[in-house]
């Protein structure tokens, strides 16, 4: 009995060290996570007017999947943002509509030199060449790069008045392709100049549609395949069903023009341009797969997504089909940014994929701090 009373307070006194070790030593993970949300504080701390900053790292190579937030979701109510709050991604969208293409090419349905006059709908070609456009000369990659000659309707200071006058008006594809033939004339043919565009991504959700005969927006969820990359928060806003169990897109501002997305009918940048509503995870999850080939069938077919633009005017900086490239203190990135003030980006010298949304377009500039801090924090572990 006395051997068993012995041995009884032995085991209690070892699970006692034991304990106390365990909440003296944290582990690794929770390490990187307090690394991570401690850049993430303080560069909010100093710039509290970007309302709210959330960023969601993946780095398999270094055991990281990690989302983190900061600040509110709602200058009203001032209502704390979660990690898990989805928003629009606006342009990033642009590169679910590239892979979507790719996929297509993949399946031989297109070509990247294939002119677009067989490809878009009968009517909007027919609108296109009244306005002086030669479709049969532009390519598919010259949507995709932004090398159309194609005049813009969403850059234009018109649109944003109208948005402004009437931020509730209901858009359809077909009206906003029309502003575009409206607003400004062909910048040149087919080749000769770069010019962003969202107008070239309406056209790219056209083909897709008339190549699949299913919206554009169900194309893209099932040909990049949403649900095997775990990709359940992902979605094009009021074009498809809200997630269940999804918590409420955080409101983004552009406060000096007095702008707040839940003011503005989201179908002023819907239809490829922009549109889809996501979680900073699952942005970050397909920028990881796209970029390490967990989409395409084919290793070659991500080489494509490479294609540099290369018009005859020269252009300032690079871009590629529906991606650009990003620089930060040597380390080289290709992604995208949205007009909110998102951003994800892959780094592949690290395997890294870093999102990142900042609420207040006004301070989208913090979207370079934020990558800078996390890239080192990250190249330290």
């Amino acid at each position: 009995m006395i051997m068993k009373k012995a041995t009884l307070s032995i085991l209690v006194i070892l699970l006692f060290f034991s304990c106390k070790e365990e909440k003296k030593t944290p582990t690794i993970e929770k390490d990187k996570t307090e690394i991570f949300q401690s850049i993430l504080d303080s560069i909010y701390n100093q710039n509290k007017d970007a309302v709210g900053l959330m960023v969601h790292i993946e780095a398999p190579d270094k055991n990281v999947s990690w989302s983190g937030a900061v600040g509110i979701t709602d200058k009203k109510t001032k209502a704390p943002l979660s990690k898990d709050h989805p928003v629009l991604i606006a342009s990033n969208t642009k590169t679910y509509v590239s892979a979507t293409i790719l996929r297509l090419l993949e399946e031989s349905q297109l070509d990247l030199n294939q002119a677009i006059d067989t490809l878009i709908f009968e009517k909007t070609n027919n609108l296109l060449k009244a306005d002086g456009y030669k479709t049969s000369q532009i390519k598919v990659a010259q949507l995709l790069n932004h090398t159309s000659g194609i005049h813009d309707y969403a850059t234009t200071d018109a649109y944003m008045e109208m948005i402004k006058k009437d931020p509730k008006h209901r858009y359809t594809r077909n009206e906003q392709i029309n502003l575009a033939m409206t607003l400004g004339s062909p910048l040149g043919e087919a080749g000769d100049v770069f010019t962003y565009a969202d107008v070239n991504y309406l056209l790219l959700t056209e083909i897709i549609e008339s190549i699949t005969s299913k919206p554009f927006y169900k194309s893209i969820r099932d040909l990049i395949n949403y649900d095997k990359l775990g990709m359940q928060t992902t979605w094009f806003s009021t074009l498809e069903d809200y997630p269940a169990n999804v918590k409420p897109l955080a409101h983004q501002y552009w406060t000096s023009e007095g702008l707040d997305s839940y003011e503005i009918d989201h179908s002023f940048d819907l239809f490829g341009g922009g549109g889809i509503a996501s979680t900073s995870r699952d942005l970050a999850v397909f920028c990881q797969s796209l970029f390490t080939n967990q989409i395409f069938e084919k290793s070659k077919t991500l080489d494509l997504i490479y294609t540099k633009a290369n018009p005859k005017q020269p252009m300032e900086g690079n871009y590629y089909l529906g991606l650009s490239s990003i620089d930060i203190d040597g380390i080289k990135g290709f992604g995208h940014g949205g007009f909110w003030g998102t951003a994800v980006n892959y780094f592949p010298e690290l395997n890294v994929s870093i999102a990142i949304f900042v609420l207040d377009r006004d301070k989208r500039a913090l979207r370079l701090d934020i990558n800078k801090e996390m890239l080192k924090a990250i190249s330290k572990l």
